[in-house]
Parts: C-alpha cells; structure tokens; sequence
C-alpha cells in the first residue's frame, strides 16, 4: 500500500510531527508484519527519528544543523540562496524505515517520525508512505 500524505509548514527550520499521520496509513493497510518506508518528497526536506518528550531535542537538531551548516556561504546561493537548505536534507536524509510488528510500528516509547523543514515555510509538502507486508514462511 502507498499513500501521499501533505503538510503545511510555518518555519524555515523546523521538525514536525507526522507520527500519527503514519500511523493511520499502517492502521489502513492492514499489515500485521512488514516494513513502513516514510519518504520526503523535495530536496530541500527530509524525514528523522527522534525524541517527542518535549521541543528540546527538535530544538537542539535545528540548532546543530544551523551552526555546522550556516546560511549564505555556499556556491548553490548563488542560484536560490537556499544552499545550506540542501545540505541540511542531504545529511539527514530523505527516508526513513520502520517495522511493522503486529500491526504496530515497532517505534521505542520515545521515538517518534519527524518531517524536517529547511527551506519553509511551505504551504504544501509531500510525504509518501508506503507500507510492504512480509512473506510469511513456514520454515524457520
């Protein structure tokens, strides 16, 4: 099963929350046992797994990712002035995978899905989920 899932954003650099999102998508495609891939779709964004105790460690990720990758210092500028947005989503990356176990995802109680913004604010961007059951054996 796959579903485009879509957020608005409201800052140049945030984390967001799309655990519930995806959890809904699992829930629908009736998977007991498999793998859930959450995709960004852009390459000025991406997906992590993190803490949500509290906006401290989204906060302390912005913040690390300012001070190594400042703005305004890169040849990209030149074309968008949005190069460090780029690098930002390259190091983090654009996916992430979950297991699916019993129909749940197999996230520990302090991880949760982030959609990463670096490059907002946006009125719309893509998240494509998609759920993949896995072949079950009778042979151990």
């Amino acid at each position: 099963m796959q579903k485009q899932i879509t957020i608005r954003t409201d800052k140049h650099n945030a984390l967001y929350d799309i655990t519930s999102k995806v959890e809904k998508v699992v829930r629908e495609s009736g998977i007991q046992s498999g793998m859930v891939n959450v995709y960004a779709q852009g390459a000025t964004a991406a997906i992590m797994i993190q803490e949500n105790w509290d906006e401290s460690v989204q906060n302390d990720v912005v913040t690390l990712l300012k001070k190594l990758i400042p703005s305004g210092v890169w040849e990209h500028d030149a074309q968008d002035n949005n190069g460090d947005s780029h690098l930002k989503a390259g190091i983090v990356g654009p996916s992430e995978c979950i297991p699916i176990i019993n129909g749940k995802m197999g996230l520990s109680t302090w991880q949760n899905i982030f959609f990463c913004e670096f490059d907002g604010p946006r009125k719309e961007r893509s998240i494509i989920i998609t759920c993949i059951r896995c072949k079950t054996s009778t042979t151990v």
